[in-house]
């Protein structure tokens, strides 16, 4: 598909800097940004629904929130809804036909959302959201209350992701230093308990070709991949960052390809199978890089985001299609 080959494409967001990044499930050449005014730590934030053409990015819409706007997810169910966690606690869901505002707003945490992730599965309905006020929230947004509440982390929950094999069952990654695996039919407890590791869990990722493989990444620059057939010790551990990995993926299209990047400015490709090094390293970013995503379309493709107000679309060298 030529208007989605080299070379890399950027978006600039003034005034906003990046925390997440994701292409659309729907059209290849589609993708939300959320970001924040003031490297989210005051101030509004911004949701950018950006088109890569032959001509470069072109922004659709934007859409502004009272709070830093800190993840986004696509719906699985609906082309135009997306859904966004902010700063002030609150989901929001967008409709990106709508010219402005949100068409629902729900909040019921009392801490930053910094995680919303949206069922892959048959309950494409439901929605995750992980705050810093150490809980996960089931919602369906046809209702105006969560369904359930998920309690048992002992500190911020950075990240929720849906399994996309097994309806009903996520993982969650926490600064308690833990991973752990939940069903929605027992939100009293987590089903496994992993502990990963001495440092904060920021990000973690389901393997998209194996439902028993999951990957971590942590405070200490380590990249870990997890069986839940057998989670005492780590099945790989990947090491070249330099700081912590702020978001880690699983390839869609490679069973051992991933993607990180990291507090360092640097997004890394990797192979658990063949490295336990980087492939290959990417630096165009001069502040820290908050966001990831492969596109589902495109094989080889990747954006990531930054708090140096630049989203970059590109293909790395080591991913390419043979």
């Amino acid at each position: 598909m030529a208007m989605m080959s080299r070379p890399p494409v950027a978006f600039r967001s003034p005034g906003r800097h990046g925390y997440s990044v994701q292409f659309s499930p729907y059209m290849p050449q589609r993708l939300g940004l959320a970001a924040g005014q003031n490297f989210g730590i005051a101030g509004s934030g911004t949701l950018f629904i950006i088109d890569i053409t032959p001509a470069g990015a072109v922004l659709l819409n934007h859409y502004d929130w009272s709070d830093g706007l800190f993840d986004l997810a696509w719906a699985e169910n609906n082309e135009n809804l997306v859904v966004t966690g902010g700063g002030d606690g609150a989901m929001q869901l967008w409709d990106i036909t709508q010219p402005k505002g949100p068409i629902k707003s729900l909040r019921e945490h009392t801490k930053e959302i910094y995680s919303v992730h949206w069922s892959q599965t048959r309950d494409q309905h439901l929605i995750l959201t992980g705050s810093w006020d150490k809980t996960i929230k089931l919602w369906d947004p046809l209702h105006s209350q969560s369904l359930a509440t998920f309690v048992g982390h002992q500190h911020i929950v950075y990240s929720a992701i849906w399994s996309p094999y097994v309806p009903g069952c996520f993982a969650s990654a926490s600064g308690d230093n833990t991973l752990r695996i939940w069903d929605i039919k027992r939100p009293q407890s987590a089903r496994i308990v992993i502990p990963a590791g001495n440092a904060e869990i920021i990000t973690c990722d389901w393997n998209k070709y194996d439902q028993n493989i999951l990957v971590t990444g942590s405070v200490d620059s380590k990249i870990r991949g997890w069986d839940l057939r057998n989670p005492r010790q780590p099945m790989f551990q990947l090491g070249g960052h330099t700081h912590a990995i702020r978001r880690v993926k699983c390839s869609p299209h490679s069973r051992t390809h991933l993607a990180s990047c990291s507090y360092d400015f640097t997004v890394r490709m990797w192979d658990f199978a063949t490295n336990s090094t980087p492939l290959e390293t990417i630096e165009h970013h001069t502040e820290f890089v908050c966001g990831l995503d492969f596109n589902l379309h495109v094989p080889g493709q990747i954006a990531d985001c930054a708090w140096d107000e630049k989203t970059m679309v590109y293909n790395p060298r080591s991913f390419q299609p043979s």
